[in-house]
C-alpha cells in the first residue's frame, strides 16, 4: 500500500504554523515534522512574504506532500492583521501550487477542531487533543498544533468546498 504525505498549515504574516503527516492506510498517521515559520517584523511585508515563499518551497521539496489542507482565516471587523495574512495566504496557495501542482484544500477553524471533537477549543485544549489521539508526551503550545491537526483533518477527508 502506497504512502500519503500531507502538509497543514496554519497560515499567517508573523508565523505560520506546519506540520506533515504520513498515512499508510493501515493505522493513524505518523507525525514526520512540525514547526513555524517566523518573519521578521521589521522588514517590509514584501519581504516577510518572499521569506515565507523561499521557506515554504523548502518544506514542499523536503517533503514532496501529495495534499495540502491550509486553516481559511476568519476575521471580524476589529482584526488589523487580516490584509497581511490574506496576503501571505495568497503566496502560500500560490507556491502550493507553483511548486508541487497541488491545489490545496481550505477548510474552516471550526470544522477541523470539530474533527478532533471540539469545534470552540483554545489552542491549549487543541494540544491535549492531538497528545492524545498520537498518544504523544507534550506538544508546544503554538501554531504548529494546529498545523497538525489540520493536516490530520485534511488527510481524512475533510472538506469544506470553500
Amino acid at each position: 500500500m502506497s504512502q500519503e504525505t500531507w502538509l497543514g498549515i496554519d497560515p499567517g504574516i508573523a508565523i505560520i504554523g506546519w506540520a506533515v503527516l504520513q498515512n499508510d492506510g493501515t493505522k493513524l498517521p505518523l507525525i514526520i515534522d512540525y514547526g513555524t515559520i517566523e518573519t521578521n517584523k521589521q522588514l517590509s511585508t514584501p519581504q516577510r512574504l518572499l521569506e515565507i515563499k523561499q521557506d515554504l518551497k523548502e518544506l514542499l521539496t523536503e517533503f514532496n506532500p501529495q495534499g495540502i489542507a491550509i486553516e481559511m482565516p476568519f476575521f471580524n471587523r476589529t482584526i488589523k492583521a487580516a490584509g497581511g495574512v490574506m496576503q501571505a495566504l495568497g503566496v502560500i496557495n500560490l507556491v502550493c501550487y507553483q511548486h508541487s501542482q497541488i491545489e490545496p484544500i481550505f477548510l474552516h477553524q471550526a470544522s477541523w477542531k470539530c474533527h478532533l471533537g471540539d469545534g470552540k477549543a483554545n489552542k491549549k485544549e487543541v494540544a491535549q487533543m492531538i497528545t492524545t489521539l498520537f498518544n504523544l508526551e507534550q506538544l508546544p503550545i503554538d501554531d504548529s498544533v494546529d498545523a497538525i491537526a489540520i493536516a490530520y483533518a485534511g488527510l481524512c477527508g475533510l472538506r469544506n468546498n470553500i
